[in-house]
């Protein structure tokens, strides 16, 4: 017998092993699970995750209700796909359930411990927490960098116009991602990273992507830990590789930032961008290097991907839908002045674009699972009891189309958010596309003022049509899922300058 062989056997048998011992412990508790799928020996239903989770989740809660139990390969997975029961998890039993479970493609160079989304609700994470809520995301900071978000955006523009001269077809959300990425950029090292249309934004683009499909895909040593050592999707394996790659750049940038200050060339105290702030907290804050490039690879990675992703979903829906695109430019052709650059403050006079912004976080979330819970004891919801170290989902993107909450749910319809004071900052859990409570996305506040930006932007300044004869029936809508949505065929569109 070779070694391969007696290992996929011995592994048989400690799965046997570690079910039967688990179902043992379930017999002799008397917790009440939520109903759910029955599980087969040894992988659960692990089988009918599928690609697209979000999906087959939603579908088993139309069966199983909005509380619900998976049985995970050796993890009890608790699934909730209502406001009502989002709201008993992110809200009112959110003290018990702010952990998170081992995501095992991101236990490698310390990421897991020192970052804000996976490490656990201890003192480093509040520490990160706070920075990010006190320095950087704070409404008097996002203020001061109004200029910069202004520059990228006209730079986006200036692309554009660029592209409308020849009649060429834009990828629109390869454009919102180099616009995004050095913006953030910009806020954090006062460079751009890539240039617009640039090999560079495109590899930047695939490292971000695979970054968030390591930890968004389904991996079997999440569910059978003792397979861990093996790495057997190898997808740790690849993590690794796209943290060295992001570390190597961030350590680039403060060794440029460190050399600068030693040698008295520094301008920090003109400058004052992130990375200022933060190294200073490597001497006062507690703060070291590491835990420095953990929380820019938080922030560039979920920044980046979600302006993008969110811009290019919005432009998709509206060219799939005409009379509302053209109801969306009306608005801002009386509300704004031919010429002029929009202004962030200009947002607030704009209900109609605001609606489609909700309308696009409803129905493509940057986050359609969030990232899993884990309970720290056992706590009742509805009459059944979620038990301790059980993982629990929020299924973000069924409630999103769950038509007990909305009316014609998949359409495309911001109508529904005019006159409405719902919104999508945590406190309204039928629309929480940024989750809710003390793990909600921190930088909610940043990712909604430069959608609406580029969005107005991109609307005021250019008439848009699909290429090569497409009507809006010819759109792919697709997605593929990772821990955020993307589009599966990326948007083409062609911008045509205006003669209003």
């Amino acid at each position: 017998m070779d070694y391969y062989t007696l290992l996929v056997w011995a592994s048989c048998f400690l799965c046997v092993f570690f079910q039967a011992l688990q179902l043992a412990r379930k017999k002799s508790s008397p917790a009440k699970l939520p109903p759910g799928p029955v599980p087969l020996p040894i992988i659960g239903s692990l089988f009918k995750l599928g690609n697209k989770p979000n999906e087959t989740l939603a579908e088993l809660a139309k069966t199983f209700g909005p509380l619900m139990t998976l049985r995970l390969g050796r993890v009890t997975t608790i699934v909730a796909s209502s406001s009502t029961m989002a709201k008993e998890i992110l809200r009112r039993h959110d003290h018990v359930l702010a952990g998170r479970p081992v995501v095992h493609s991101v236990c490698t160079l310390g990421y897991n411990d020192s970052s804000i989304p996976f490490s656990q609700p201890n003192q480093h994470w509040r520490r990160l927490r706070s920075i990010c809520n006190t320095q950087v995301f704070t409404t008097q900071k996002l203020d001061s960098y109004q200029y910069l978000r202004r520059r990228k955006v006209q730079e986006l523009l200036d692309h554009m116009r660029e592209k409308s001269q020849t009649g060429q077809p834009v990828e629109i959300g390869e454009a919102a991602f180099a616009t995004s990425l050095n913006l953030l950029s910009n806020t954090v090292f006062s460079v751009d990273l890539v240039g617009l249309n640039s090999k560079s934004a495109q590899e930047f683009s695939s490292l971000v992507w695979g970054f968030m499909e390591e930890i968004g895909g389904t991996n079997v040593v999440d569910y059978f830990t003792f397979l861990s050592p093996f790495d057997p999707q190898r997808r740790r394996r690849r993590m690794t590789a796209h943290l060295k790659r992001l570390f190597s750049i961030f350590d680039e940038m403060i060794d440029k930032r460190l050399q600068d200050r030693r040698s008295g060339s520094d301008d920090s105290g003109t400058r004052n961008d992130f990375l200022d702030t933060l190294l200073d907290h490597t001497h006062s804050g507690g703060l070291t290097r590491h835990h420095v490039k953990c929380l820019l690879t938080d922030i560039f990675t979920a920044g980046s991907e979600t302006m993008a992703s969110t811009t290019e979903w919005a432009m998709a829906e509206l060219l799939n839908t005409p009379k509302v695109m053209a109801k969306a430019r009306a608005e801002l052709i009386e509300s704004t002045i031919k010429g002029k650059s929009i202004e962030e403050s200009d947002v607030s006079g704009l209900p109609y674009l605001q609606a489609v912004v909700k309308e696009t976080f409803r129905l493509h979330p940057p986050g359609p699972l969030l990232i899993p819970h884990k309970a720290e004891s056992d706590v009742e919801i509805g009459g059944f009891t979620i038990p301790k170290d059980s993982k629990v989902i929020v299924n973000v993107w069924a409630i999103g189309r769950d038509p007990d909450l909305w009316v014609d749910p998949t359409s495309f319809m911001p109508e529904r958010f005019l006159g409405s004071n719902m919104d999508y900052k945590g406190q309204d859990f039928e629309l929480i596309p940024f989750g809710s409570g003390r793990r909600i996305c921190p930088g909610l506040p940043l990712a909604s003022l430069m959608v609406h930006l580029m969005l107005a932007s991109l609307l005021r300044s250019f008439d848009w049509k699909l290429p090569n004869g497409m009507s809006p029936q010819d759109t792919d809508m697709s997605h593929k899922f990772a821990i955020t949505l993307r589009k599966d065929i990326p948007l083409l569109a062609i911008p045509i300058v205006p003669v209003d």
